[in-house]
């Protein structure tokens, strides 16, 4: 009985998949957050190296990983593919269920896949400095990891209420040595301004990346990097994909449905893209993005125009949205607490090639106790919401009697976020369902586009 399918480094992926010239068609432009004109490469080089502006757009299908990216990569990857026999015994399934597991990275989370390219490309063009944001941590730490190894200076604005909730994350990133501020701050104008409007604002990802942006855009020797949303970033991350494709066959597999949690898109996509190129060459297989009912981008949300954060100081994209001045509730699932949603992603859950679904903070901690007693690994709370979906997956497959392979990304530990299960285990935890009407006033600041 395999519980563990590994590949060695030297079957480890060389290329990254680009879904970009598999879809129906180009994605729209992003628009400039002034002039609502589309952005020319030059207009996103204040932020971003050209290496990674070349990736946003590219309409390569397979682009190449420099070597000394897959150095560092070869610390964690290839990461381990496991069966969960034993969650399927407890769940008294026919279903295989098996999980990709990125919690082996040396920040924990599958964000290291596209922290070290970033910091990488930056470092080859010169950039010194960078500026982020980071939810409930997993970001912030990567991207502290990768700055670290490349001697890259970097600044994190961390949403406050994960700041506070979260401490050993701070640590992380500190050891690692960049500086970790909670975002809302007084240090830049948009903090400021939110801080006059709210002087309790529990913080979004969508203001941090204000605040990140400003700090990036007012520092001749600064760059800004993001840990999701952005067509590189998907890029970075179908190595977990590519990966567990080898990994199924070597287990004489293919899943039925693909799952991953979804607050930017980046570990889903990093999962779920490589098999949409299959789905889109004839395979039968779902691919379903999981996210919080507290923050129901996908599914509540509409697909338009919108600024990527809080003050409208970054691109305006066509996505998902719940409204960029969207502020959901303090859940523990933090990196998912994203009023936008990645272009690619939402384009394929328009056209069918995705789907989404939501799921209460309550329901997923009680399968993550689930899993962590059946598999030993206790997750963090946003993978919690894909161990949830796979569990209901399997007890449908149950109820039908029929056999199904069930795949998920189990994005990342959850050994830093225990005061989200000590709120659970001692009934603290509340669940949060977004009032429509808070939506619909969120959605009437859509720009005029």
């Amino acid at each position: 009985m395999q519980t563990k399918i590994l590949l060695t480094e030297q079957e480890m992926p060389r290329q990254w998949y680009n879904i970009l010239p598999d879809l129906s068609g180009p994605l729209a432009p992003p628009l400039h957050p002034v002039t609502l004109k589309p952005m020319t490469p030059q207009d996103l080089s204040v932020l971003f190296p050209m290496a990674l502006l070349e990736q946003e757009m590219s309409d390569k299908r397979w682009i190449d990983i420099p070597d000394e990216i897959l150095d560092v990569y070869s610390l964690w990857r290839p990461s381990p593919l496991y069966r969960a026999h034993r969650l399927e015994k407890a769940l008294g399934t026919p279903a295989k269920i098996y999980y990709k597991y990125e919690g082996v990275s040396p920040a924990g989370s599958h964000k290291t896949n596209t922290a070290v390219p970033q910091a990488y490309y930056n470092k080859k063009e010169g950039i010194n400095r960078i500026a982020t944001e980071t939810g409930a941590g997993q970001w912030g730490s990567a991207l502290s990891f990768a700055c670290n190894l490349y001697g890259i200076e970097l600044v994190v604005y961390m949403v406050k209420c994960s700041y506070e909730a979260k401490p050993y994350r701070k640590s992380m990133i500190e050891t690692w040595g960049a500086k970790v501020y909670p975002s809302p701050t007084n240090k830049t104008n948009a903090g400021r301004s939110i801080l006059k409007q709210d002087p309790n604002c529990p913080g979004s990802l969508g203001i941090a990346i204000s605040e990140a942006v400003e700090d990036a855009a007012t520092h001749d020797d600064t760059h800004y990097a993001l840990g999701s949303v952005l067509n590189h970033v998907l890029l970075h991350q179908t190595i977990i994909g590519l990966e567990a494709k080898l990994q199924l066959k070597k287990a004489g597999d293919y899943p039925d449905v693909v799952i991953g949690c979804v607050g930017g898109g980046s570990n889903f996509g990093g999962i779920a893209n490589p098999f949409a190129y299959d789905k889109i060459n004839g395979k039968n297989v779902r691919l379903l993005a999981v996210e919080p009912a507290a923050c129901p981008t996908i599914t509540k949300g509409l697909y338009a125009y919108d600024y990527g954060d809080s003050t409208k100081l970054g691109p305006v994209v066509e996505m998902y949205t719940l409204g960029h001045d969207f502020v959901p509730p303090g859940i523990h699932a933090g990196g998912l607490r994203y009023h936008g949603m990645s272009p690619i992603i939402s384009k394929c859950v328009k056209e069918g090639l995705m789907e989404a679904e939501a799921y209460t903070q309550k329901m997923c901690f009680e399968s993550a106790i689930l899993f962590a007693k059946s598999e030993g690994i206790i997750c963090a709370p946003e993978s919690s919401h894909a161990v949830n979906g796979a569990i209901k997956e399997a007890l449908k497959a149950k109820e039908e009697g029929k056999e199904k392979t069930i795949l998920f990304n189990l994005s990342g530990h959850g050994y830093f976020d225990m005061t989200s299960y000590d709120k659970y285990l001692s009934g603290q935890l509340e669940d949060y369902e977004y009032p429509a009407a808070e939506i619909k006033k969120a959605l009437n600041k859509l720009p005029k586009v």
